[in-house]
């Protein structure tokens, strides 16, 4: 069994990040298993790394105990979002108890403009570089002009393209964790 954490970069609730999410987990190999992270946690403060908040204990232990760790990224202002990199920076936190130190890691992202989150994705390569993942770098997943129509009913991603696509990055995700993990 090959756990993947999995952190998706929007609280909202029909995310086209989130339903991308549903979308790699359906389409994972047999015997991977998605673990998703709460990212809903209090602004980081390091005044509160003495009462360590519930929230970000909860996701660095699902982070520490997972195999890998797969991050959906929104673009925000040709950015990751405020609440990602909040997330991040609590997991990785009090310094010596950085939860993604040595973890196998993957970044996608979807959105509805025509750059899809390159950008994005591109700004997050350096903070996980920073903290010590071990990062997939091909392939590559920028699903740009994303719309509702591309989902069913329980957000899954309909388009055949894609899905062989995603497929085929969720096999070399796995393949690469389980050799990395």
């Amino acid at each position: 069994m090959t756990t993947i954490a999995v952190l998706v970069g929007s609280l909202q609730e029909k995310s086209f990040n989130k339903r991308l999410a549903k979308t790699l987990e359906n389409v994972a190999p047999e015997g991977v298993t998605f673990k998703y992270v709460d990212i809903n946690m209090p602004l980081y403060n390091q005044d509160l790394e003495a009462n360590y908040p519930e929230s970000a204990q909860a996701a660095k232990d699902i982070i520490g105990n997972a195999d890998g760790v797969l991050i959906l990224t929104p673009e925000y202002n040709r950015s990751i979002p405020g609440v990602l990199k909040n997330a991040i920076d609590w997991v990785s936190r009090p310094y010596g108890t950085n939860s993604f130190a040595g973890k196998p890691t993957g970044v996608v992202g979807i959105s509805p403009t025509p750059v899809g989150t390159a950008m994005a994705q591109a700004s997050l390569r350096p903070v996980l570089a920073f903290l010590e993942t071990k990062q997939l770098g091909q392939p590559e997943v920028y699903v740009a002009l994303a719309t509702d129509d591309m989902f069913d009913e329980q957000g899954i991603m309909t388009d055949e393209r894609w899905r062989k696509n995603l497929t085929a990055y969720m096999e070399t995700f796995a393949e690469w964790v389980r050799k990395e993990a």
